[in-house]
C-alpha cells in the first residue's frame, strides 16, 4: 500500500521521539529521487531517508547505507550548505495529509540564525522533497523542479514562493464528530461504494484503511450508500472513530504483512488489518521505520528477482520450445523408420521371385507368404537397376531403419533429459529468494555451456549460496537444494549415507536431505521433509503431490548425467499437499530452534 495518513502519523511520532532536537552532520544523495540525512540525538546515531521515488516514496529511518556518487549533485550541495551543522527543532505532519515538514535551525554565513524547512511530499508519482526558507515561505531547491509548464498551478523553481498542493476537499478525520461523519455521506451521490466514499472523502484515508474500516463494522465495503442504514452507520463511525482515537493518542501498532510462506511482503500498516488476519501472517515491530524498511527492502528484492529472472525465463522457455518440437519431428521420423520390417520383407519377396521381374518394370506383383492369407503385394521398383539389385537396395534401406531407430531412441532419451533438466532450472528461478540464487542459476547454465559469460565489470566473488534449513518438529535438520549443482553437491557430497534424501516422483524440483545422525527418522518428520520437497517443486500448487524418498546410500548419478539427475532404487512414496500453513508451521520449527 501506499503511506497513507495513519502510516505518516505514526512515521512523524516517531521521528520526533528519535531525532526531532538532533544535529544533522551529514547530507547524502544516493540517488536522484532520495536524500540522507545522519543526525546525532541524544548520544545516538540515525540515517533518516527520504525518497520521492514515483514508485516508492517515504521516510524513515534506516539502517541502510548506500553507496553514494563520487560527485554529490547540487541539490545535495545546497542542502549541506544549508542544512549540514542544524539543529532539528520540529517535526510534523500536516492535517493528516501525507505531508511531513522538518524545521532546521542553523547560522547562515553572516552568522545570523535561520530556519529552514524541509518538506517531504508523499504523493505517488507527484512525490517531491522541497527545500525553502521558512521565514520567507520561499523555495530554495527542490529534488524535482517543477516548471509551469507542468504544474499550472504551482511552480516548484528556486526563488518561487512555496504553496502548498491543492485542496482535494476532504475532511480532516482527526477534527470529526459523529454527527459529521453521518452528515458527510448524506452529501454523497447515495449510488457510491462504501469503502471508495471513505477514501475519498476522508483526508490521509487509503483504500486499504476504508476497507478495514468496512471489516470492523461488519459491513460488505462494496455497499451501496442508498443500501446503509442509520444502525450501520452507527457501527461505522465506531469503528472509524476507533482507529481515529489510536492516532490522537498515538497507540500505532506498527505491522507488516507477509503470505503464509513468509516469501513475499504483501502489504503494511500502523494499524492492525483485521481483514487480512485469516489470509496472511501479521507481523508486528516496536517501531514503524522497521516495517517500512522490511517492506521496501523485500519488494525492491522481489521486483529485482523479477527484472533479472525475465531472460532467464525467456531463454528457458526458448530452450523447452525448442526441444518439444524436436520430440515431436523424432516422433514423426520414428514412425518413418519403422517401417524398416516392409524393407526387408520387399528384400525377401524380391529375391524369392527374380524370374518374375521382367528388365525395365516399374513394379511388380508377388504373392506376400508372409501374409497368414496369402495376399499379393506391391513393390515399386527402381527401371535402372536389375532384379537382385533392387531386392539389395531394400535390404540397405532396411539396414539404414534399424540404424536410424538406435539413434531416433537416443536423441529422444537425450531431448527427454534435457527438458527435465530446463523444467528443473525453472523451479529454481521461480523459488529464487535472493540475487545470488539467480546468479548461480546463470553460472550453471554457462558451466553447461547453455549461455556465454557475460562480460562485466569486477565484483567481488560472493560464493555460492547455502541450502535451506529447516528443522522438523522432532529437532531433525532439513536441508533443501537451491539448484541443480546444489543438489548434486547436497547429495552426493554433504550427505551421509544413512540420511534420507526426498524427491518429488517425476516432477522437477529440489532434492531434500533430513540429517539422520544415524538415528531412526520419525513420521512426522518425514512428512515435514516430504511438504517442503513438495513447497520447492513444479507441484507446489498441487494436492497429493507424490515424493519418494529413500536412504542417501540408495541414490546414484549416472555417468554424464547433468546437474542434478540422479537415478534411485529401494524407495517409498508418500502424498502430501504443501499449503501455506503447513510450511509456515514448518517455518516456525525453524524460528523457534534458534
Amino acid at each position: 500500500m501506499p503511506l497513507d495518513g495513519l502510516v505518516v502519523s505514526a512515521i512523524v511520532d516517531e521521528l520526533n521521539n528519535k531525532v526531532c532536537h538532533g544535529k544533522i552532520e551529514k547530507v547524502y544523495q544516493p540517488e536522484d529521487d532520495e536524500i540522507n540525512l545522519l543526525i546525532r540525538c541524544m548520544g545516538k546515531n540515525y540515517r533518516l531517508v527520504a525518497s520521492a521515488s514515483s514508485h516508492n516514496p517515504r521516510v524513515h529511518i534506516t539502517t541502510i547505507n548506500k553507496q553514494n556518487p563520487s560527485s554529490p549533485p547540487m541539490f545535495c550541495m545546497l542542502m549541506r550548505k544549508h542544512l549540514q551543522g542544524g539543529k532539528i527543532t520540529a517535526i510534523e505532519q500536516k492535517d493528516f495529509e501525507r505531508i511531513i515538514t522538518i524545521d532546521i535551525e542553523n547560522y547562515d554565513e553572516l552568522g545570523s540564525l535561520t530556519t529552514k524547512q524541509l518538506i517531504i511530499e508523499i504523493m505517488g508519482k507527484h512525490s517531491n522533497i522541497i527545500l525553502i526558507d521558512k521565514a520567507q515561505n520561499k523555495i530554495l531547491d527542490s529534488i524535482k523542479r517543477i516548471s509551469g509548464d507542468l504544474n499550472r498551478y504551482r511552480e516548484i523553481l528556486p526563488g518561487k514562493t512555496y504553496i502548498h498542493p491543492p485542496d482535494q476537499g476532504k475532511a480532516n478525520p482527526l477534527q470529526l464528530n459523529k454527527e459529521d461523519f453521518i452528515g458527510l455521506f448524506q452529501h454523497l451521490t447515495q449510488g457510491s461504494i462504501l469503502y471508495k466514499a471513505l477514501y475519498t472523502s476522508f483526508q490521509g484515508i487509503s483504500p486499504i484503511t476504508a476497507m478495514e474500516i468496512c471489516k470492523r463494522a461488519e459491513v460488505d465495503e462494496d455497499t451501496a450508500l442508498v443500501n446503509i442504514s442509520s444502525n450501520t452507520y452507527e457501527a461505522l463511525w465506531h469503528a472509524f472513530d476507533h482507529i481515529m482515537q489510536s492516532m490522537k493518542h498515538k497507540n500505532y501498532v506498527p505491522n507488516l504483512i507477509r503470505d503464509k510462506a513468509e516469501h513475499h511482503v504483501v502489504d503494511f500498516s500502523s494499524i492492525l488489518l483485521k481483514h487480512y488476519e485469516y489470509l496472511y501472517n501479521t507481523i508486528t515491530f516496536d517501531s514503524i521505520s522497521r516495517v517500512l524498511e522490511d517492506y521496501y527492502f523485500h519488494r525492491d528484492l522481489q521486483e529485482r528477482l523479477k527484472q533479472k529472472s525475465v531472460d532467464l525465463r525467456k531463454f528457458i522457455q526458448h530452450s523447452l520450445e525448442k526441444l518439444y518440437k524436436k520430440l515431436q519431428k523424432l516422433s514423426e521420423d520414428l514412425r518413418d523408420a519403422e517401417r524398416s520390417e516392409d524393407y526387408r520383407i520387399y528384400g525377401e519377396l524380391l529375391t524369392a521371385n527374380l524370374h518374375l521381374i521382367r528388365k525395365g518394370a516399374t513394379e511388380v506383383e508377388v504373392v506376400n507368404y508372409y501374409d497368414e492369407e496369402g495376399n499379393t503385394v506391391l513393390i515399386p521398383l527402381d527401371v535402372h537397376l536389375s532384379p537382385s539389385q533392387n531386392a539389395q537396395r531394400y535390404f540397405k534401406r532396411y539396414g539404414k531403419s534399424k540404424t536410424a531407430i538406435k539413434e531416433i531412441h537416443r536423441q529422444v532419451k537425450e531431448a527427454q533429459n534435457e527438458i527435465k533438466y530446463f523444467e528443473n532450472i525453472l523451479v529454481f528461478i521461480e523459488n529464487a529468494t535472493e540475487i545470488q540464487d539467480l546468479d548461480d542459476v546463470r553460472s550453471e547454465l554457462i558451466d553447461e555451456g547453455y549461455l556465454k559469460k557475460r562480460k562485466e565489470k569486477t565484483e567481488k566473488n560472493k560464493g555460492r549460496t547455502k541450502p535451506l534449513s529447516f528443522t522438523s518438529s522432532d529437532g531433525f535438520e532439513i536441508l533443501v537444494g537451491k539448484n541443480n549443482k546444489q543438489n548434486d553437491e547436497l547429495t552426493l557430497k554433504m550427505a551421509s549415507k544413512k540420511d534420507l534424501w526426498l524427491h518429488t516422483k517425476d516432477i522437477p524440483g529440489s532434492h531434500v536431505i533430513v540429517i539422520s545422525k544415524n538415528l531412526d527418522v520419525p513420521d512426522k518428520t518425514i512428512l515435514e521433509a516430504a511438504t517442503l520437497a513438495a513447497f520447492h517443486s513444479k507441484g507446489k500448487l498441487s494436492e497429493n503431490v507424490p515424493v519418494d524418498y529413500t536412504e542417501v546410500r540408495n541414490v546414484r548419478k549416472p555417468n554424464g548425467a547433468k546437474p542434478g539427475m540422479v537415478i534411485y532404487e529401494s524407495h517409498r512414496t508418500i502424498y502430501v499437499t504443501p499449503t501455506n500453513d503447513k510450511i509456515d508451521q514448518i517455518i516456525n520449527n525453524k524460528t523457534e530452534s534458534n
